[in-house]
């Protein structure tokens, strides 16, 4: 049976609600929960942006959830830093996270003052931060220098299982790329047709693990305002790549989006009032090979939303 997981959004609420709302999903029936690690929001409106390591040893400890995090090594965050922290969590917590691992976004790395490389060396720096997280995640003492540099580092508290690497990717070719080193794949929903070939180009590489969906979701009572939610809270996100990766505030991203209209959004955003046409979508998701979806209801009021959810939904797709 697959997955159903919660995201959850630190970039819409603060850390101390957000940690009441993943308990409530954990009581309500979700089997997971993840969230990204971002230091600004896509937008002034959502307001939020918790340190998301700190969040999750209290989220940990405070559910039986299992939890996942995405997060970007080689600027903000030196590899050894990374490998610290998840083998901390995964001593503590064994088998209960895994770690997404991206070439990262300027909205979250330029607050080092280091210039935002092009793709193709983030992308670089990435694999050869695996690499390091890898062999420190074993017990290594770690020397390497590249395009990052390490210097005779050792996690002394090595997990005895370490946490997977996920590879979070958006397009066909990453997701191929990703075969050669992530122990799963993350995406969020896009066009059938495109899921579908980056899960074959994943698999057709030698990719063999978990492939995971995160799906932007905006459900009310009403069709009105559940567009207005979608609106309000997620039209600075309909932009595609190189766009995200490299604006870097929420005051750019409100710029961009100020004109981005419903047709838009909707594109984004799977925005209805049915639970039953809501769960239509989650199927047909499911049905294309994923083996775990996070749900991310993209208002900051959870709470309706996961009783709705988890009384119409969950039962249904289960």
């Amino acid at each position: 049976m697959a997955i159903l997981g919660f995201h959850a959004s630190h970039e819409q609420i603060s850390p101390s609600r957000l940690l009441e709302d993943v308990v409530l999903a954990e009581q309500a029936g979700f089997d997971a929960a993840m969230c990204s690690d971002h230091i600004e929001p896509w937008s002034e409106r959502q307001g939020h942006s918790g340190f998301a390591w700190s969040w999750l040893g209290s989220a940990l400890a405070r559910t039986e959830l299992r939890f996942g995090v995405v997060t970007a090594p080689g600027q903000r965050y030196h590899p050894a830093i990374l490998a610290h922290a998840s083998a901390t969590l995964a001593d503590m917590y064994p088998g209960r996270l895994w770690v997404a691992l991206g070439s990262g976004e300027n909205m979250n790395e330029h607050i080092t003052g280091e210039a935002w490389p092009p793709k193709d060396v983030r992308q670089r720096r990435l694999e050869e931060c695996v690499s390091v997280i890898r062999r420190l995640h074993s017990g290594e003492e770690v020397t390497h220098r590249g395009l990052v540099t390490v210097e005779r580092a050792r996690i002394w508290d090595a997990p005895a299982t370490p946490p997977p690497l996920i590879a979070p990717a958006v397009t066909i070719d990453t997701a191929r790329r990703a075969a050669v080193w992530a122990d799963g794949l993350v995406t969020i929903n896009q066009p059938h047709e495109h899921l579908r070939n980056m899960l074959s180009a994943y698999r057709d590489a030698g990719g063999t693990g978990t492939a995971t969906l995160q799906v932007h979701l905006s459900w009310a009572p009403t069709e009105s305002k559940a567009i207005g939610i979608a609106m309000d809270q997620w039209k600075n996100n309909t932009f595609a790549p190189p766009v995200p990766w490299d604006l870097p505030t929420a005051a750019y991203f409100d710029a961009v989006g100020r004109d981005v209209g419903e047709e838009s959004v909707r594109t984004s955003v799977n925005v209805s009032a049915s639970t039953g046409e809501h769960a239509q979508w989650l199927q047909e998701y499911l049905e294309l090979g994923f083996d775990e979806i996070y749900l991310h209801f993209v208002g900051q009021d959870q709470q309706p939303f996961i009783e709705a959810f988890a009384a119409k939904v969950l039962p249904e797709l289960r």
